[in-house]
């Protein structure tokens, strides 16, 4: 049995009460695969905020190089600004440990709920540059609290950046249905997203047997919509990622269905968190969706090569779901967060009770 060392940072709002929910299942899957998960708990977050000032030690980058992965919670909460948490946490993680791929699959379960009137069964993944662009931090602002005030953002794009994530795509689509989908915005943004378009263009050489197309942001945002099912691998940038991306969690069953990986190609090291956010608004009823949060974890399983155990959990998942009085309220059901995790757990342990 391999050990695998975990930071746990549950972060804010409903993020504690998954993040405990959840850890037996990572550790019952991990065992399921001779996987023994060391976590550590980290205090990381809007409270640690409000008591020291800010959300993670100044060395938080440098902690986390010592574990195998982080498993993140949520962070945002209502008495600290947005820009603060999220620059001070999440997106310093994610700029000081070079992770440079954001992914965010999304999949149909069966049984859960999708506003789609054909109920089309979706399979993407959306492959987004995760340190630049309009979150490269570039920019300032001019004559504070003035009529004349001026906000400058400056979106940033490099073609070393550009080139990783774009093979990563390839790579993804080649093992997968073979289609990637380059979004961009160039006919408007002549600097940046020609470069994109250039950059990929040069990298899908590598790739004769993946087909590949250059699609408008406003065009694929319509063709989420209208036709997901044709959709393999979404290449976008940072903020046509995370928009995007948002659309298409919708379309599985919301965003707490919703999990994403920080990673970097080559590195072992990574950040996996849910993508719903803190949810403020109920936090502390404990009826938050588990879900993108244990499927989170079984990407991290994944990138680990401890595929087994992802298996155990999206399986187990996927059981669970299929009883409606299984499913959390943004499902349609009545399930608290510990009862769907509690499921979920008692099918992993069933399967790991049944060997040999």
């Amino acid at each position: 049995m391999r050990t695998l060392r975990v930071a746990v940072i549950p972060g804010d709002g409903v993020g504690p009460e998954i993040s405990e929910a959840c850890q037996p299942v990572i550790e019952a899957a991990g065992s399921r695969a001779e996987v023994q998960v060391e976590s550590a708990q980290l205090d990381w977050g809007g409270e640690r905020h409000l008591r020291l000032g800010s959300p993670m030690p100044e060395d938080g980058p440098a902690i986390l190089r010592n574990f195998d992965a982080a498993l993140f919670g949520a962070v945002g909460r209502p008495d600290v600004p947005d820009h603060e948490l999220i620059w001070g946490l999440i997106i310093r993680l994610r700029q000081e440990l070079g992770l440079s791929v954001n992914l965010r699959p999304a999949l149909t379960f069966p049984g859960v709920p999708s506003p789609l009137r054909d109920g089309a069964a979706i399979d993407l993944l959306v492959v987004r540059e995760n340190t630049e662009g309009e979150y490269a931090g570039a920019g300032g602002r001019l004559r504070s609290g003035r009529p004349s005030e001026v906000a400058v953002e400056v979106a940033i794009h490099s073609r070393a950046a550009i080139m990783e994530a774009a093979r990563f795509a390839f790579e993804a689509a080649r093992r997968r249905r073979r289609r990637l989908h380059l979004v961009t915005k160039s006919n408007a943004m002549r600097y940046g997203y020609a470069l994109w378009d250039e950059v990929v263009a040069e990298v899908a050489v590598d790739y004769p047997e993946v087909s590949w197309e250059r699609v408008l942001v406003d065009a694929m945002a319509a063709r989420v919509v209208q036709r997901p099912k044709e959709l393999d691998v979404l290449l976008c940038s940072n903020l046509f990622g995370d928009i995007l991306s948002d659309l298409t969690a919708a379309l599985v069953g919301g965003l707490g269905m919703a999990p994403s990986a920080n990673i970097r190609p080559g590195q072992r090291l990574g950040v996996f968190e849910p993508v719903h956010g803190s949810a403020p608004d109920i936090a502390g009823r404990g009826i938050a969706n588990p879900s993108g949060y244990l499927l989170s974890a079984a990407m991290m399983f994944d990138h680990l090569e401890a595929g087994a155990a992802a298996d155990q959990i999206r399986t187990a998942l996927a059981s669970a779901l299929q009883q409606p009085e299984l499913r959390t309220p943004d499902l349609g059901g009545a399930a608290t967060t510990a009862q769907l995790a509690s499921a979920v757990l008692a099918r992993v342990q069933a399967r790991e009770g049944s060997r040999g």
